[in-house]
């Protein structure tokens, strides 16, 4: 008799009653983080029909851990407890990595998705090693935390480095779960990353200037965040300084008349420019690529920590050798995107929520800025059947 048979779970009653347990911890650990996305994050549940099923626990746990980094600032107006909170995540991280889950929903779905990615047995060959990344994590909790008080951005730049440690690196984690390491890959969706995020600031900015009673979170923020005690009375505003003093617009004038504070709009116009701008170039570059040219530029974080790549070309009977241009590494990037484009989507509510802006004349407290798009589930569809945002 094969000893290794005759200990498996089917002939094993504990072994067999424990997996049965774990399926149905991750079962609800799913639900709870589905019930958090249509809750918090309705966009982001809608596009997850355009994921790979297989996919699709990981964009949940991924999606949902960030909805609990941003609603930290929401359940404590004090930055040591806020601080207590961040800790316990950068712990749960830690030791879900060590397979050792706390009893949290987000924590259970994550584990759940490392183990099976552990146990996996198919991954290309082309893409030596793909993993989900421990620093990537941290490096979100980090900079959740570094902007839990809304204080503004300094700069425009800064702005963009925020959506990039946020936004950009939910998508980097998407990407990998597919598994998929790519350096065309990540820099498309850098881009979309940073528009989302800029994005995400300009729809917060009526919440935090005239944040409502404490205690009552809005759901149709993708923010998250409200204020210290000290400052829910007077409000803040979060555009980048830099754009505010080009404007002539006084954050005063914003809390005291709203959206006729005289600079207001063109402030919006300037900083929303900034994230079309990446939605256009995100854009271009898909079209480089499909058409099977080069995406037109070079990945500014590429040599950073967590950013190297080993470009390599998987060929017709499945082995890999190391790129070396030309129509080979051509047909790869058309490869890479196609199996990327559904974690690219998130372009697409993007791209309508700043029509929608530009419609409403820049002017940030029109109320239907802060609605529901129905018209979210056809573009979606749309988008995605034309591989095309």
């Amino acid at each position: 008799m094969d000893l290794n048979e005759h200990c498996s779970p089917k002939h094993d009653p504990a072994a067999a009653s424990h997996l049965e347990n774990l399926k149905e911890d991750a079962d609800r650990a799913t639900q709870y983080c589905i019930n958090l996305l249509k809750q918090y994050d309705h966009p982001s549940y809608i596009l997850t029909t355009f994921l790979p099923p297989r996919l699709r626990p990981a964009c949940l746990a991924i999606r949902a851990f960030n909805l609990e980094l941003a609603r930290i600032p929401d359940a404590s107006s004090s930055a040591p407890v806020r601080s207590m909170r961040y800790q316990f995540w950068r712990d749960t991280i830690t030791s879900t990595f060590a397979h050792k889950p706390v009893a949290q929903p987000v924590a259970v779905l994550l584990s759940s998705v490392l183990s099976s990615r552990s146990n996996h047995e198919t991954i290309e060959t082309y893409n030596p090693s793909p993993t989900l990344s421990k620093s990537r994590f941290l490096r979100l909790i980090t900079t959740r935390e570094k902007y839990s008080a809304n204080a503004p951005y300094p700069t425009l730049t800064s702005l963009e480095s925020y959506a990039e440690n946020t936004y950009s690196t939910l998508l980097y984690l998407t990407l990998s779960a597919l598994p998929l390491h790519s350096l065309t890959a990540d820099h498309i969706a850098s881009h979309i990353g940073k528009a989302a995020g800029i994005v995400a600031v300009l729809r917060g900015i009526p919440l935090l200037a005239f944040p409502p009673p404490p205690n009552h979170h809005s759901n149709t923020s993708s923010l998250g965040g409200t204020l210290d005690t000290k400052r829910v009375q007077q409000g803040v505003v979060t555009l980048p300084l830099d754009i505010m003093a080009e404007c002539n617009l006084k954050e005063e004038n914003v809390l005291r008349y709203g959206a006729d504070a005289p600079g207001l709009k063109d402030a919006v116009f300037k900083v929303a420019t900034r994230a079309s701008d990446h939605l256009i170039t995100a854009r271009q570059m898909l079209r480089n690529v499909k058409e099977g040219g080069d995406v037109g530029h070079g990945f500014e974080h590429e040599g950073e920590e967590g950013y190297e790549y080993e470009e390599r070309i998987q060929t017709e009977n499945g082995s890999n050798t190391m790129s070396g241009g030309g129509n080979g590494k051509s047909a790869q990037q058309k490869m890479e995107v196609e199996k990327a484009f559904g974690v690219f989507m998130p372009a697409v509510p993007t791209a309508l929520w700043l029509q929608r802006l530009e419609k409403a004349d820049f002017d940030i407290f029109k109320e239907g800025l802060r609605t529901r798009d129905w018209r979210l589930p056809w573009k979606a569809w749309v988008a995605y059947r034309r591989r095309m945002f």
